[in-house]
C-alpha cells in the first residue's frame, strides 16, 4: 500500500485545513522543535485506527480537536483524510472525523465502516496504527531494547502476516464468544427442559379444569334454567295479582273521585254557610252595638230608674236563655258537621228570615232615634229644675252603681253573644237577636 495524501482538519496544532503530499521515496518528516511533525504521525496512526488516548499523549480522544489560543477559538470537530493506493491499483480514501461530545466516525471510500473494519485493512496491507514502520520520536531506542516478542511481532508485520494474526485474534475472540453462548444455551436448556414439564404438569391441569369447568358451566345452566322457570312462573302469578290490584286500584280511585267530587259540593255549601254565618255575625254585632248605645243613653236618664230595675230583672232571665241557647247551639253544631244537606235547607231558611230581622232593625233604630229625642227634653226639663237636681245627685249616684254592675252583666252577655257567634248557628244568633231587639224594643 502507498500512502499518496494526508488532509488534517482542526487536528491538533492543524487548525486550518492543511495537506501533506507523501511522493515516492519520502521516508521521513524532519524539522525543528515545535513544528508539528509528531502531529502529522499521530494523525497517521489516529487516522489508521488508534484508540489509545496516551498513545495520542492526551488525556482523552477529545484532546486531539485544537484547543484555541488567544487569538482563535477552539474548534468543535477534527477531521484527518487519508488517500492510499493498494497492491490491487485501487484508489483508498479512510476519514475519521471526531466531534465533541458525539465520538469518532470512520468512512472508506465514502461508506460509513467500523473501527475494526479501517484496522483489518491496514493489516492486510502489513501496516496499522502499531506497526514498526511507523518511527515516532524515541521509537529507536524501544526498537532496540525491544522484548522477544515484541521483535515477533516486528518480523510478523515486515512479513505481511500481521492481517492473519488480527483476524485470527478475532476469530479466537469469536470462538470463545460462542462457546460461552453454547454453555450459556446448556443451561437454557436445562430450564427449558424444566419448563417444559412444567408446562406439561400445568397443560394437564389445565384440560381438568377445562373439564370441570365445562360441567360447572352445564350445572350453571341448568340451575339458571330451573331459576329462569321459577321466575316466570313467578312472574305470571304476580302479573294475575298485579291484574287484579289494578282492577282493585281502579275501583278505588272511581270511588275516591266521588268522594272527591262530593267533598267538592259539599266544601262549597259549607263555604256559602260560612258566608251566611259571617253576615249574621256582622249584624249581630251592629245590633249589640245600637243596643249599648241605648243602654247608656238609657242610663243617664234619672227617672228611668225603675225600668232599669226591670231591665236587670229581665237581663238575668236573658243570661238562663243565653245558656240554654249554649247548649242548643252545641247540639246544632255537631248535627252542622255530620249533615250538610240540612245545613243548606237551614241556610235557606236563613235567607227567608232575613227580611224579618231587617224589618225588626229598622224598628230598633226608630226607637233609637225616639229615645234620643226623649233623652233631649229631659235634659232641657233638668236643665230647668236646679232645685231638684241635688236631691237627684244622691239618687244617681246610687244608679250609677248600679249601672256599672249592669255594665259588667252586659260585658258578660257580650262574651256569651260572641262565643255564640263562634259557634256558627245561624238559628240561633237569630232568635237570639229577636229576642235583643224585643226586650230593647220594651225598654225604650
Amino acid at each position: 500500500m502507498h500512502f499518496r495524501r494526508l488532509k488534517l482538519t482542526g487536528f491538533k496544532s492543524f487548525v486550518e485545513p492543511s495537506e501533506l503530499h507523501i511522493e515516492p521515496g519520502l521516508t521521513g518528516v524532519v524539522g525543528p522543535n515545535g513544528c508539528g511533525k509528531s502531529n502529522l504521525l499521530e494523525a497517521l496512526r489516529w487516522v489508521m485506527g488508534e484508540s489509545s488516548p496516551k498513545s495520542m499523549r492526551g488525556g482523552g480522544m477529545e484532546d486531539v480537536i485544537f484547543a484555541g489560543t488567544s487569538g482563535r477559538p477552539a474548534r468543535a470537530f477534527a477531521e484527518v483524510v487519508l488517500q492510499a493506493r493498494t497492491q490491487d491499483n485501487e484508489e483508498l480514501e479512510v476519514v475519521r472525523r471526531i466531534e465533541r461530545g458525539a465520538g469518532s466516525a470512520y468512512r472508506v471510500n465514502g461508506r460509513d465502516v467500523r473501527a475494526k473494519d479501517v484496522a483489518l485493512i491496514f493489516a492486510d496491507a502489513a501496516t496499522g496504527a502499531h506497526s514498526p514502520a511507523l518511527v515516532s520520536q524515541g521509537r529507536i531506542a524501544a526498537v532496540v531494547a525491544a522484548k522477544p516478542a515484541e521483535r515477533r511481532a516486528m518480523l510478523e508485520d515486515a512479513a505481511g502476516i500481521s492481517g492473519l494474526h488480527v483476524r485470527r485474534k478475532d476469530a479466537e475472540q469469536k470462538l470463545r464468544a460462542t462457546e460461552t453462548n453454547l454453555a450459556r444455551l446448556e443451561d437454557i436448556m436445562a430450564g427449558l427442559d424444566k419448563q417444559v414439564a412444567e408446562l406439561r404438569r400445568q397443560a394437564k391441569a389445565a384440560e381438568r379444569y377445562k373439564q370441570l369447568s365445562e360441567q360447572i358451566r352445564h350445572a350453571e345452566a341448568r340451575l339458571l334454567y330451573a331459576r329462569w322457570r321459577d321466575a316466570a312462573a313467578a312472574a305470571e302469578a304476580a302479573k294475575r295479582e298485579a291484574e287484579a290490584a289494578d282492577t282493585r286500584v281502579g275501583a278505588a280511585q272511581r270511588a275516591a273521585f266521588d268522594a272527591q267530587k262530593a267533598q267538592g259540593s259539599a266544601a262549597q255549601g259549607l263555604v256559602t254557610a260560612r258566608d251566611e254565618q259571617t253576615d249574621r255575625r256582622d249584624d249581630v254585632q251592629a245590633q249589640a252595638h245600637r243596643l249599648a248605645t241605648l243602654t247608656n243613653q238609657l242610663d243617664a236618664a234619672e227617672e228611668r230608674r225603675a225600668d232599669l230595675n226591670r231591665q236587670k230583672a229581665r237581663l238575668e232571665e236573658d243570661r238562663d236563655h243565653a245558656d240554654r241557647v249554649t247548649r242548643e247551639a252545641a247540639e246544632a253544631l255537631a248535627k252542622l258537621e255530620t249533615d250538610l244537606s240540612q245545613g243548606a235547607a237551614k241556610l235557606a231558611e236563613d235567607e227567608a228570615l232575613r227580611p224579618r230581622l231587617a224589618n225588626a232593625l229598622e224598628g230598633v233604630e226608630r226607637a233609637a232615634r225616639s229615645a234620643e229625642l226623649d233623652l233631649a227634653q229631659a235634659t232641657a226639663a233638668q236643665a230647668g229644675v236646679d232645685a231638684e237636681w241635688r236631691i237627684a245627685a244622691a239618687e244617681l249616684e246610687q244608679a250609677q252603681g248600679r249601672l256599672d254592675r249592669l255594665a259588667a252583666e252586659a260585658a258578660k252577655l257580650e262574651q256569651q253573644r260572641a262565643a255564640l257567634a263562634q259557634e256558627d248557628d245561624p238559628d240561633t244568633a237569630l232568635a237570639s237577636a229577636r229576642a235583643e231587639a224585643e226586650a230593647a224594643s220594651a225598654a225604650l
